[in-house]
């Protein structure tokens, strides 16, 4: 069988990944090796940016309606949380939602758009091509070989395609040895509830169906040396040693130990191999961010993908996936480094550190802003190749309000949109394959966007080109010398 894209992995990253390609009219099938869903979520969190990036495809209403909403997030769990309620976005807050769940829901939209999901098939190995990928599966039937025109390895940590294309995966071992259990509490604390002392740190949160995840370190969990696994008496003691009670704790459903092992793969592309999610970055889960940044990775290179077999836009547009993505690779493992340093600053000193980085947040709402943007990637911007450029180029856009219609529900992935804000300098004569054109006039226009005349809007939500002139003969010419680089003439 031939497919223009083959997916290795049917996590959350994959399953985007395929969705996005179906939305662009690509075959695409997902090979995964397990045979039914992992009940044991390991992402609970889904951020901002995601659900923004949901809506811009018109499919959040169910994870908004089966999340359940959260004010803030942390850093390093420090006692000041990060108010989310301030960030300039329509989803200013987390979703506590399991892995499970967001998994079934992009299983289904990727099904419903015509993917092709083959569970119980591992993939082995491939052969790269000039043209295409043989891509060597061992699925219920036996051994096979498919062929892709592209391969994109969303296969985890321990990534199989990562591996056998042969890009390093360089970072620093594991020093600190996180737990979790999901459990029953009989005497459950608050929602929200989070302690961090010289006996250790504590998280506990609700989760659906009476469980509740409970997340910790202590001093004696700054090791190199593996415990062995983590058992349902070492959880209680550990807990009964922070808090001072087991908090009733029974009927465990999941318990796991987990390192801050850091890792990032040198180059996220290798010819028709490409790398996202874990598969390209492997890092301590401080923040719930790993699961948000793969999907933001997918929503990176799918268009792109879909731009170039669809015939729109160069091959070299491919390689804009890795100048972009690899450096929020390298700010994800900086950022998730300063984390567990803070999670794991049990002396004196350490907690002196702490109580200061808290009080700053509690009083700086532009420290709280910057690390609330930070964490929720909604701060993300890809630096433009022209110096030049509008300081709004490579940013995210906002849900912009254009006369009656807000700009998450106009973009697609099969094309750039067009704001043309000049009132009728007929920029629509620009249209060409791959690009649409909305004229209308921005009511509320944030920070930043009150004099622009026109933007060009990427099929992910970011700018690829503004501009704040309106003379109509020399307002196209900076237009066409962007689609220039990622369009076909």
């Amino acid at each position: 069988m031939n497919y223009q894209v083959a997916v290795v992995g049917g996590g959350p990253v994959g399953l985007w990944m395929a969705g996005e390609l179906r939305r662009a009219g690509i075959t695409v099938v997902v090979l995964e090796s397990r045979t039914e869903r992992d009940t044991r979520s390991r992402a609970l969190t889904v951020h901002p940016r995601t659900i923004e990036t949901f809506a811009s495809r018109g499919v959040h209403e169910p994870f908004v309606r089966e999340g359940m909403p959260l004010p803030g997030g942390h850093f390093g769990v420090l006692e000041s949380k990060l108010d989310f309620g301030r960030l300039p976005s329509p989803f200013p807050h987390t979703l506590a939602l399991p892995q499970e769940r967001t998994e079934a829901l992009l299983e289904q939209h990727a099904r419903d758009l015509g993917a092709v999901v083959l569970r119980g098939h591992q993939v082995t190995g491939f052969i790269e091509g000039a043209d295409e990928v043989a891509v060597h599966v061992t699925g219920p039937r036996g051994s096979s070989v498919l062929a892709a025109t592209y391969l994109v390895g969303c296969d985890g940590a321990r990534s199989t395609t990562r591996d056998t294309a042969g890009i390093d995966f360089p970072g620093t071992p594991a020093t600190v040895l996180g737990w979790l259990g999901d459990v029953v509490l009989d005497q459950p604390p608050a929602p929200g509830f989070s302690h961090f002392g010289p006996e250790g740190l504590l998280m506990v949160v609700p989760m659906p169906g009476g469980i509740h995840r409970l997340v910790g370190i202590t001093p004696r969990d700054l090791t190199t040396t593996w415990p062995g696994d983590l058992t349902l008496d070492e959880l209680r003691e550990n807990i009964i040693a922070i808090t001072g009670t087991d908090l009733g704790m029974r009927d465990p459903i999941w318990l796991s130990r987990f390192g801050n092992a850091t890792c990032l793969a040198a180059r996220y592309r290798h010819g028709r191999v490409f790398l996202a999610g874990d598969a390209a970055h492997q890092h301590f889960p401080a923040g719930g961010v790993g699961m948000n940044v793969g999907i933001q990775d997918a929503a990176n290179l799918a268009w792109k993908l879909a731009a170039t077999l669809n015939g729109w836009a160069p091959d070299a547009l491919l390689d804009t996936y890795h100048h972009e993505r690899h450096p929020v690779g390298v700010r994800l493992t900086e950022s998730s480094r300063a984390q567990v340093a803070l999670m794991t600053a049990f002396t004196p000193e350490g907690l002196s550190l702490r109580g200061l980085f808290a009080q700053l947040i509690s009083t700086l709402p532009d420290l709280n802003d910057a690390l609330a943007a930070h964490v929720s990637s909604l701060d993300v911007t890809y630096p433009p190749a022209d110096p030049d450029a509008h300081p709004l180029t490579g940013s995210r856009a906002p849900d912009l309000a254009i006369d009656d219609h807000q700009l998450y529900a106009l973009l697609r992935v099969d094309g750039y949109l067009l704001l043309d804000l000049t009132h009728g300098q007929r920029l629509d004569r620009l249209a060409r394959t791959g690009l649409r054109v909305r004229t209308g006039t921005l009511r509320r226009p944030p920070t930043g966007w009150t004099d622009i005349s026109a933007a060009l809007i990427r099929p992910d939500g970011h700018v690829a080109w503004a501009s704040m002139d309106h003379d109509p003969t020399s307002l196209p010419d900076g237009l066409t010398a962007t689609l220039a680089t990622t369009h076909r003439t």
